[in-house]
């Protein structure tokens, strides 16, 4: 069997010259060695539209086989364009990719988008955050429950993770870094929507316990304990 990702940079295994930015696919790999071979194919600024047009799409469905998993997750780089609205273009292309999917055998699972740390002002002990996702997450859902597919609720999900980790705390999940404090960032960085690698490990261990929830691994394998506590 093997794991198939499509997705955006949230996803993706980033360039070196990024590191230690990285999407939660490429942190999977560890969770799955003893089961299935993950394939990422995410890529930083993807849509659902832009996926397909690159070809990524194509070599994704190209290495697709019968029973393996396509997990898919898109959102970010769709809700800003008009015409990849979520409940017109957006929904129209993720229908088309589970379809697709489906015909050769393998079994589509749809991702909500990770939230990104967008912590609206006020005391840390009232900290709120901004739904910065709009409808995205809820067409996911919607899609789902209408096809009859897997949905793992990655916003959902990082939003509990923010809010109970804290305005401060939850930083070290991104890319934070204040100028000379990393060669890569000369002038610093304050990213509240692409993962540290500690950000990925966290977000990529809880997809691969709710692939072993909705019965798509196996069973007692051992996990890590990032992020646990």
């Amino acid at each position: 069997m093997k794991v198939l990702l499509a997705g955006d940079s949230t996803v993706a295994n980033c360039p070196t010259h990024e590191y230690p930015m990285s999407g939660w696919g490429a942190r999977l790999p560890p969770h799955s060695y003893t089961w299935a071979a993950v394939h990422n194919f995410a890529k930083g600024g993807a849509s659902t539209e832009s996926f397909r047009e690159e070809g990524l799409w194509g070599q994704l469905l190209a290495e697709a086989d019968h029973g393996d998993l396509v997990l898919i997750q898109f959102g970010h780089n769709d809700q800003k364009k008009p015409h990849l609205a979520a409940r017109t273009g957006y929904a129209a292309n993720l229908r088309s990719m589970v379809a697709e999917v489906r015909a050769l055998g393998a079994l589509p699972v749809l991702c909500t988008s990770v939230e990104r740390r967008h912590f609206l002002a006020g005391p840390s002990s009232d900290a709120s955050l901004e739904e910065s996702l709009e409808d995205y997450p809820e067409v996911v859902r919607e899609i789902g429950l209408e096809l009859g597919l897997p949905v793992i609720d990655l916003n959902s999900w990082t939003r509990a993770l923010y809010m109970r980790l804290g305005r401060e705390e939850s930083a070290s999940l991104f890319c934070h870094f204040a100028p000379g404090e990393h060669a890569h960032w000369p002038d610093g960085l304050t990213d509240n929507t692409h993962f540290s690698q500690q950000g990925a490990a966290v977000v990529a261990e809880h997809v691969a316990g709710q692939l072993q929830e909705l019965g798509l691994a196996p069973l007692g394998l051992a996990p890590t304990t990032a992020g646990r506590g």
